[in-house]
Order: C-alpha cells, then structure tokens, then sequence
C-alpha cells in the first residue's frame, strides 16, 4: 500500500528556517495539519499552505501533541476557520480558555510575548475534540493513533500515523543536517522518569520514521529515542552537580551554566551558527536549566 504524502511546512518562526514545523497530510476528503505553531507565524503557515494550493479555510483538522505556544497557539484561528481541533484532556481545558497559559507565559516572556508567539485565541467549544489515550482519530481515509507521552508535559501526546510518529517534544529537538539532538527540558511539568516511560512506549509502538515539531522527518527513530534517553540522563547528572556545589543556586548563573554546556557540546559537533540561532529558537537552553531546577525542588527531593 502507498505511504500518504506527508509535507513538512516550515513557519519560520522568527525569521528563521527549520525551528517549527506544521505537517500537512492531505486525505480523500480532509486536510488534516500537526501542530499550528504559534499566533506569530500565521503568515508562514499560510505561504506553506498556498505553495500547496491551499488556504487556511481548506484545513479540516488540526492535531495538537501538546498546547505549548510554540505548537498550539495559531488552533484557535484555525477553528475559526472551519478545522476541528484535536487535543489531550488535560490541555483542553486551557484551549477553551487560555488565560492561565497566557498568564504563565507573559511571567517567563514578558513584553516579548507578542512578538514571539502572536495572539492566542480560545477554541470555541464546538471545535475542541478531546481524544483519549491509544483511541484512534479517523478521518475519512486516514487514522491516527494518539499515545499519551508526559515527561515533557502532563498535557503530551505522540501521534502515529501509517510509519510515521509525530514526536511533538517528547522525541527531543533536532535540526537537519547534523546527527546531533537537544531534550526541551522546560517548566513547569518536566518530569524525568515519566520522559523515560513515555520513550519506552513509543519503543514498543510500529513506525520506521519520526517527525518531532522542531524539526523535520527522520528515518533512524531507534537513535533518536536513544539520545533522548541518553539527554535525559546528562541533564540529570548536571543538576545532581550543581545542586551538590549550590543547593540554592541564583537561577541567573545556572541559566549561564547550562547554555554554556550546550554551546560546548554543539561546538563538539560542529554545528554553524545558524543552526545553533536555530536550536536556541526553537529550544532556549536556559528555559531548560528553569525546568530541571524546579524537577529537582518539586519532584527529586519532595518529601
């Protein structure tokens, strides 16, 4: 049976190529998108559509993995041109009404949040899905599979679709062209061990490729799974370090610490400027350091 035409539509967040992706799959009587991206790159989406023949009002259905800005934010101007958005119980909840997502996000963004991630419209209920876990979405000719994948997000779904899974964040952060992957280790939810259990899972899932939102679709799966895995242990023995010189670390110098790491370990790869602006758009190594800091508070040593 012939695979279905999956495209890759980049949306140039910032300005810059291959930090978000929106897949597009066309059915016998659907078009169906992964991911949105955000309120910011509605005009990327819509040159990515047009270069297929398409307009925003063509989209039918709109898969989420999770309801992060950078993947969700453009759903709500979605529905309301006609798509039917699909989306994790636990997220859906914040697509009806986003105002504590935005609330958090302005905390971190500031008066940047406009023009990193747009507006950030509510779902109108009537076009809000909620899909549970492992509950296959049929539509018209087309099936996909929703595995619920925290560690990342409480709210984290991977999709599968004929060989493809799309990883969202849970398959970790990779540019074209370098054999070379990050771990979006972002508060408030990231947990370790459930990120394990969720790779594990996917391990046990059928599909020969993987397409994560930042970015692109590979055909080595196995590995990347495996340097996840492998990110997730380092980052773990980086904070048992730094919590061990500073249990109460200014989050400032940790920031600068972990960056710096990451611009090492990239330079080890050999990695251009662009793409290290590129990974660091689509996944700001500080944002990570925040996030292991309050896994280690809020979950390694509760209690």
């Amino acid at each position: 049976m012939a695979q279905t035409r999956v495209v890759t539509l980049d949306l140039n967040f910032q300005g810059r190529p291959q930090a978000i992706a929106s897949y597009l799959i066309r059915g016998s009587d659907a078009v169906v998108l992964v991911e949105s991206g955000p309120g910011s790159t509605l005009a990327g989406l819509e040159a990515g559509l047009a270069s297929e023949g398409l307009s925003p009002r063509d989209v039918t259905h709109l898969l989420l993995t999770h309801i992060h800005l950078d993947h969700a934010g453009a759903a709500g101007w979605l529905a309301r041109q006609g798509a039917g958005v699909y989306v994790h119980p636990v997220g859906a909840p914040h697509m009806l009404n986003p105002e504590k997502l935005i609330a958090s996000a302005t905390r971190i963004y500031g008066d940047r949040m406009d023009s990193l991630w747009g507006e950030f419209l509510p779902v109108p209920e009537e076009k809000l899905h909620v899909v549970r876990d492992r509950e296959g979405i049929v539509i018209g000719n087309l099936e996909f599979l929703p595995v619920n994948t925290p560690g990342h997000a409480e709210h984290h779904y991977a999709y599968i679709f004929e060989d493809i899974c799309f990883s969202g964040d849970v398959g970790g952060v990779r540019i074209p062209g370098f054999q070379y992957l990050r771990v979006p280790m972002v508060p408030p939810e990231l947990h370790l061990e459930r990120w394990h259990e969720s790779v594990n899972r996917l391990r046990g899932e059928r599909f020969s490729r993987i397409a994560p939102t930042h970015f692109g679709i590979y055909d080595d799966p196995g590995w990347q799974l495996r340097e996840v895995d492998k990110g997730l242990y380092d980052a773990e023995r980086w904070i048992e370090k730094m919590m061990a010189e500073d249990p109460s670390p200014p989050i400032e110098p940790l920031r600068e610490s972990f960056t710096t790491w990451m611009v090492e370990q990239g330079a080890a790869f050999g990695l251009s400027e662009d793409v290290v602006k590129a990974y660091g758009l689509a996944n700001p190594p500080g944002m990570s350091a925040d996030g292991l800091l309050r896994y280690w508070k809020k979950v390694k040593t509760a209690g």
